[in-house]
This record gives C-alpha cells, structure tokens and sequence, in this order.
C-alpha cells in the first residue's frame, strides 16, 4: 500500500467523523425525537432525513470528483460533519430537527463518496483489504460513537452528546488538512461550467448503462434499509423490553465492533476470489438477524445478533464497494462510488420510513419480518443475476 501517510490520515479523518456523526444519530437521536413527541413513522423520517440529502447531491459530488479535485471538494463534507451538532440542543420541535438533520446529511454526502474514490485510486490490486480497512476505521466511529453517545445520554442528557459530536468533527477537520495535497489532480480553474457538463454527462453514462453497478448498488440499498430500520427502531424496541439508552449504545456498539474487525479480512478473501458469493451470503445473514430481533427479549441474546448482522453487514460493504471500483475503472471512480452512494441512500432513507409505515400497523414481529424478507429477496435476485459472473468487465 503505497500512499500510506495519506491513508492513515484519511482513516482518523473517517474514524473522528463517524464517532461525531454515530454518537447523534445512535441511539440518542431516535430517543430525542421520541421526547419531542414523534410517533413511529416520524421518529423514521427523523433517522431518514439526513440520508435525503447523500440521494441528491452523492452521485453529483462523484461525478465532479472525477473531473475536479477531489480532496479540496471534500472539506466542505468534513466542516459539515463538524458544525451541526454544536446545534441540536437548541432544537425544541420536530419541523427543526428535520431541517437540522437535512443540513447534517451534507457530512456524508460531500465525504464519503470522495473518500472511498481516492482509496479505490491508491489501491488498484488491493482494493478489498484497502476498503476493508478505510470502512473499519469509519465503523470504529460506528463502534465508540453509539456506545458513548447511549453512556452520556443516560447519564447526563441530550445535550453533552451534541457537544461531545461537535468537538470530534472539529478533530476531523484538523487532521483532514494533515492530507498531503495531491499536486496530480487538475485544478478547478481549469475548467469552466460548458467544459464540466460534458465530462460530467460522460461520467454519468458510463456508470448509469453498467447493469452489474447497478445492481451492486441495489445490495448495498438493501442492507441499508435493514441498517436504517435497526438505527430508528431498535432503540424503541430496546425500551419497550426494559433496556436503559446505555444498554441499547452497547447493542450499536456491538454491531459496529464485529463489523470492524471484520472487513478488513473479509476484504482481504474478496481480494483473492469472486466478491458475489460472498455478497450474496453477507446480505441473507443481515436478512435472518433481523426477523429474529422482535422475538428475542434476553439482552446477551440480543448482543449476539447485532454482532452477527455487523459481520453480515462487514461480509457485504467489503465486497460491494470493490467490486463497484472493479467495474467504474478509468475516469468514473468518483461517479461510480456516487451512484452507489445515492442508491444506498435510497434504501437508508427508505427503510426507517417503510419500517415505521410497518411497525405502525403490524408491530415490530411483522414489520421487521417485512424488512428481512426485502433483504432476503434482494440476495436471490443478485444471485441469480450475478453469481456465474467471475471477472467484472471494466468500463
């Protein structure tokens, strides 16, 4: 791995921007939404909403990567990862906290696409583990962020966790300009808005007309409906069993801790075989824990289950995210890991609305049911669209 400094700072950047991104969105944002009177379908459109923004704006901030300089596009998403929370605990009503979460969701959407475009760069041969490793050091914000987050809220209330997340985006921001520029990129003056149009259009289709990206994407999307119904309901579910906020962080946390040991490895196999068998397998192990979690009311088996959907979940991004860089060679990098992004924040934000529309009318046994079988169903159809498909063919 050649660009190792520059890695390693991206890899805290990531870490120091998911632990502030992470200790507000779990579990403490579904609880603050429950407290300012949200019923089910609300509290999901509140864990849904900053997703909203990464559908709109991921695919565009991938396609002008591709043409601009992607570290000088990037701050923009690190300063946002840093400024939002210093204003959640002056939230008081349910309409600002969803223009708040709106404005948050440009952390995520100006970032990560980039992010894993400049890793997918540095590492041709070793993308799986490379990838492994950036999305271990994210999940790690994945890991302590919730943990924290649930820890503080019990004990001290919502605002110290704002503040707290404020202050780790602002170490994001510090160790985001240690990056070395790279001098290779070509500088956004030389192009004009009539030269960027074009490439930005050819970028587009190139990635647009690939049937596997697509439906590479579409995995992705699915486990993110179940990740997203897990983010805005297993909080409640935890209360509604007797769990303390503390004790629902360490579920989080637990679900984070497996992933991130895990990808890295998992990336690694990947590197050395087909990435779809894999896929297909994380994705029903993802589909199966999350039936199982309405039935299940003993807390040690509880922490089993988001410890093996984490693994299930580390199965899929390790394999998903490569083989999206497999097939976007060349120029579309950037366009290829924002259209993933986009249709991964299709199923992220939908999943929390879906699952409340569910939930609502069914109970948490049938709407988690429901959400499993979407996942379960989307691993069958990639399967079967995908598995004899050996070696991607490139762009």
């Amino acid at each position: 791995m050649k660009p190792t400094r520059s890695f390693v700072y991206l890899c805290v950047v990531g870490l120091c921007c998911f632990i502030s991104y992470d200790m507000v969105r779990r579990p403490a944002l579904a609880l603050l939404a429950d407290s300012l009177g949200a019923n089910p379908f609300m509290v999901g459109m509140m864990v849904a909403l900053s997703t909203v923004t990464g559908i709109f704006l991921k695919l565009p901030m991938g396609l002008l990567s591709d043409v601009l300089n992607r570290q000088r596009l990037m701050i923009g998403g690190v300063l946002a990862f840093a400024i939002p929370p210093f204003f959640y605990p002056f939230i008081s009503d349910l309409p600002t906290l969803g223009v708040l979460r709106l404005f948050h969701g440009l952390a995520t959407a100006m970032f990560t696409p980039l992010a894993l475009a400049m890793v997918g760069e540095w590492f041709v041969q070793q993308r799986g583990e490379a990838f492994g490793w950036y999305t271990s050091a994210t999940q790690g914000g994945g890991l302590l962020g919730p943990m924290i987050g649930g820890a503080i809220v019990y004990h001290y209330g919502f605002s110290p966790v704002f503040l707290l997340a404020g202050i780790c985006g602002l170490l994001a921001v510090f160790f985001f300009w240690l990056i070395p520029q790279e001098s290779d990129l070509v500088p956004p003056s030389s192009h004009s808005l009539s030269t960027l149009w074009p490439e930005m259009r050819a970028g587009l289709q190139r990635v647009c007309q690939s049937p596997p990206i697509l439906m590479t994407s579409l995995v992705e999307a699915a486990k993110m409906v179940g990740n997203g119904t897990l983010m805005a309901f297993l909080p409640l579910y935890g209360l509604l069993i007797g769990l303390n906020p503390a004790e629902i962080g360490v579920l989080f946390g637990i679900q984070a801790f497996t992933s991130f040991v895990s990808k890295p490895f998992m990336g690694r196999i990947s590197d050395r075989s087909a990435r779809q068998p894999f896929i297909v397998c994380g994705l029903c192990l993802c589909a199966f824990m999350v039936m199982l979690i309405p039935h299940i009311q003993d807390y040690v088996f509880l922490l089993v289950v988001a410890g093996v959907f984490g693994f299930g979940e580390a199965v899929v991004t390790s394999s998903t995210t490569a083989l999206v860089a497999d097939l976007s060679q060349g120029k579309g990098l950037g366009a290829g890991m924002g259209l993933r992004g986009t249709i991964m924040d299709i199923g992220h934000a939908g999943g929390p609305l879906l699952a409340g529309l569910l939930i609502g009318q069914l109970g948490y046994a049938r709407g988690f049911f429901c959400i499993g079988s979407i996942l379960l169903l989307t691993a069958i159809y990639f399967g079967v669209m995908m598995i004899g498909i050996k070696k991607p063919a490139m762009l």
